[in-house]
């Protein structure tokens, strides 16, 4: 029974994964514009920032779409497979759980935060006035 579940939900992701990326493309917001001292200054402050997603994940995308309106170039890792990217996630964060947001302060400390809702408002809060 574990392994029809377990077929079952990867023929759902085969499928809808690439729903997901369409919908994404063709709804992918216009970013801010800012003028060009205040973009520099927000890319600056994306340095710290590591988004860890899977790339048919419905809950990244609604990240990846509020990262677009906002105009961030945040490092997106994909830590879908098993690797280094996805050990440094479990490692860092605790938990195998996408989306989440590596935040890294000048000190070289790291946060984890977890949930694509709480992602958002923590992007809006910092990112709306820059």
């Amino acid at each position: 029974m574990k392994t029809f579940i377990r077929y079952f939900f990867k023929t759902v992701r085969v499928v809808l994964g690439p729903v997901v990326l369409l919908k994404e493309t063709l709804t992918r917001p216009r970013g801010v514009v800012r003028v060009q001292a205040a973009q520099d200054k927000v890319n600056r402050q994306c340095k710290s920032l590591t988004l860890y997603q899977y790339k048919t994940c419905p809950f990244c995308s609604k990240v990846r779409q509020e990262m677009s309106r906002l105009s961030l170039n945040i490092q997106r890792i994909d830590a879908q497979h098993a690797g280094p990217d996805r050990q440094a996630l479990l490692k860092g964060g605790g938990q195998a759980k996408v989306p989440c947001l590596k935040i890294t302060d000048k000190a070289g400390k790291s946060q984890w935060l977890y949930d694509s809702d709480k992602i958002i408002a923590y992007l809006r809060e910092r990112f709306v006035a820059a």
